[in-house]
C-alpha cells in the first residue's frame, strides 16, 4: 500500500453527450442516467457533465442553477461557456451552456458537429480547472463526443495543478461512430497542429482525423460495454479500422456488461402493463399476452407462441434474416409483433408482412415506450438476431419480464443470455451462432416446440431468466475496480458490495 494512502471517496466526473432523462438517442443516455448513481452507492462521489441542449424539457431547465461562466479557447477563438447545475434523485448533473452550439432541434447530425463536440470536450477540461466543485480523480469519457478530453488534458493542461492527477477512462459504446473530420480542424479548432504526438495519433488517413482514435490512444484505461465486445473489437470485422489500437492496448481494455434500471423495468410494479406479476406468481403474464394480442389485432390464442421484436429497424439488428425466414416461420403458426422505426426499406418490408399475414403478424412502425413495456410483458419470445451488438438492453429487459430471448452469439448478447441446455435444463434463453436465416429459424422453431410440448420446462426457463441480476450494482463494482487501479493511493471508502 502506498505510504500516502488515505481513505476518501473517489471523485468521478462522468462525461457524456446525453443522459436520461434530459436527452437520449440510444443506450448511452441510459448508461449515463443510471451508472453514475450506482457508482455513488458503490462508494464514489460521482457527477455527470453533458451539453445543455435546447431539447431538454423546460421543467428541468427551470430548476438549473448557474455555477460559473468563462471563455473556452478553441485555437484562435475564445468561446463563451456557462456551467449550470441540477440535482436529480441525489445525483449532480452539470450542463455545458452555449446556445450557438447546443440550442438546436436535435442532438447530432449538424454540419459543425466536430466543432460542437470539440468545444464540449475542451469546456470540460476548462471546467475542471476553473470550477472547484468539478475537481475529480477520474474523468470517465464516453464515445467520440468526449474522446478529445484525454488528448486535451495530456497535451494542453498538463501544467494545471487541478489536472495533474486526473486519470481518464474511455468507454466505447459503439465503434461504428468515431467522429471523423477534415485535418484542417487540427489547427482551426483543436489547436493541436503544432504538437506532433497529438497530430500523429489523431490522423486516421492522409486528410482526416478521428476523435475516437485520439481518445483510445490517450486514455489511461479503456472499457466497453460487454466482455465479448471487448474481444470482438480486436478483430478487423468488428473493429471498424481501429482494431490495431485495441490489440495494442488490450492490457488496459476491459469489457463490463451494462445493466438496466430495475426500478423501471419490473413486472411486479410496472404501471404501463395491464396486469402485474412476478416470479412468485406468474398468472397475470397470460393476461398481459391476451391484452397485447387484442391491442395489436392478433388472434387471441394463448397456445400460439408470440414472438416480439423491439428496437431500431436497421440492418445491424439482423432483420435481413427475419425477412428471409418469415414465410417459413409463419407457416408453423407462430405470431410475430414488431415495434420500432428505422431504415425505409425495413419499415416497408414489415408493413408488407403485416398486411400479408393478417391476425398473425403486426408491425407498429413507431417509437412507443408504453407499448414496448406491454410487449416485453406480453411476449413469449424476444427475437434479437443482431449482426453485432456491443451490449444490448432488450434481451435483459425481456428476461426481467419472463420473455425468453432468442439471440445471435455476438457481443453482449452472448454474455447475457445463457443458452438452453436440454441435458441439464440450464438456460435463460436461446442462441444461434451464424448470420444464417435457416439457423435462426431452426433455433426459433425449436424454442416454439418446447413452448408447445413442455410448459413445465418453459416455466422453469422463464423463472431462471427472471432470476438473473442485471442491476447496475454489478457493473458499478467492476468500474470501481478500474478507478481504484488508476488511483491506488485512495483506499475504498466503504466495503465492496457483493456481486
Amino acid at each position: 500500500m502506498p505510504t500516502s494512502a488515505h481513505r476518501r471517496k473517489l471523485r468521478i466526473l462522468f462525461a457524456s453527450s446525453e443522459a436520461v432523462p434530459f436527452a437520449k438517442t440510444g443506450g448511452l443516455g441510459d448508461v449515463a442516467g443510471s451508472l453514475p448513481r450506482a457508482l455513488k452507492h458503490a462508494g464514489a462521489k460521482a457527477a455527470v457533465i453533458m451539453p445543455k441542449y435546447g431539447t431538454i424539457p423546460q421543467e428541468y431547465k427551470d430548476r438549473m442553477k448557474h455555477v460559473a461562466d468563462f471563455y473556452v479557447p478553441l485555437a484562435w477563438r475564445n468561446v463563451y461557456c456557462g456551467i449550470e447545475k441540477l440535482e436529480l434523485q441525489g445525483l449532480d448533473f452539470y450542463f455545458v451552456d452555449n446556445e450557438a452550439y447546443f440550442k438546436r432541434d436535435g442532438l447530432y447530425g449538424y454540419f459543425d458537429d466536430g466543432e460542437r463536440f470539440a468545444f464540449f470536450a475542451k469546456a470540460i477540461c476548462e471546467a475542471i480547472v476553473k470550477v472547484p466543485e468539478l475537481a475529480c480523480d477520474v474523468l470517465h469519457c464516453n464515445d467520440w463526443q468526449t474522446a478529445l478530453c484525454p488528448v486535451f488534458l495530456r497535451e494542453l493542461y498538463r501544467g494545471a495543478p487541478q489536472c495533474n492527477n486526473v486519470k481518464t477512462v474511455m468507454t466505447v459504446h459503439n465503434i461504428k461512430f468515431q467522429g471523423q473530420y477534415g485535418d484542417k480542424m487540427l489547427s482551426d479548432i483543436l489547436g493541436l497542429a503544432d504538437i506532433p504526438a497529438a497530430r500523429d495519433q489523431l490522423y486516421c488517413d492522409k486528410d482526416s482525423i478521428n476523435f475516437m482514435k485520439g481518445g483510445l490512444c490517450y486514455a489511461d484505461a479503456l472499457t466497453t460495454v460487454s466482455p465479448s465486445y471487448a474481444y470482438e473489437l480486436q478483430m478487423p470485422f468488428y473493429g471498424e479500422g481501429l482494431d490495431p489500437i485495441f490489440r495494442r492496448r488490450s492490457n488496459i481494455l476491459t469489457g463490463i456488461l451494462n445493466g438496466i434500471d430495475t426500478s423501471i423495468w419490473n413486472p411486479k410494479t410496472d404501471a404501463m402493463i395491464p396486469a402485474n406479476y412476478s416470479a412468485d406468481d406468474l398468472a397475470n403474464k397470460a393476461e398481459c399476452k391476451r391484452a397485447l394480442q387484442e391491442e395489436l389485432g392478433l388472434r387471441q390464442d394463448p397456445t400460439r407462441p408470440l414472438v416480439v421484436m423491439i428496437g431500431r429497424l436497421t440492418n445491424q439488428k439482423g432483420l435481413g434474416l427475419v425477412r428471409y425466414a418469415m414465410d417459413g416461420i409463419m407457416r408453423r403458426g407462430v405470431q410475430v409483433a414488431i415495434l420500432g422505426t428505422g431504415d425505409a426499406d425495413q419499415e416497408e418490408a414489415f408493413r408488407y408482412f403485416d398486411q400479408k399475414y393478417g391476425d398473425m403478424m403486426c408491425a407498429r412502425i413507431a417509437f412507443d415506450n408504453a407499448l414496448s413495456h406491454r410487449m416485453y410483458a406480453g411476449g413469449d419470445i424476444l427475437l434479437m438476431p443482431s449482426e453485432f451488438e456491443p451490449c444490448g438492453l432488450s434481451q435483459m429487459i425481456a428476461m426481467r419480464y419472463g420473455t425468453l430471448p432468442l439471440v445471435r452469439e455476438t457481443g453482449g448478447l452472448r454474455d447475457s443470455v445463457v443458452p438452453y441446455n436440454k441435458f441439464t435444463g440450464e438456460g435463460t434463453g436461446f442462441r444461434f451462432s451464424n448470420m444464417n436465416a435457416d439457423e435462426m429459424a431452426d433455433t426459433l422453431l425449436g424454442a416454439c416446440e418446447i413452448f408447445w410440448t413442455n410448459q413445465e420446462l418453459w416455466t422453469k426457463l422463464m423463472l431462471q431468466a427472471m432470476a438473473t441480476d442485471f442491476s447496475w450494482r454489478r457493473a458499478a463494482n467492476d468500474y470501481m475496480d478500474i478507478y481504484h487501479g488508476l488511483h491506488p493511493e485512495v483506499i475504498r471508502y466503504n466495503k465492496r458490495r457483493d456481486r
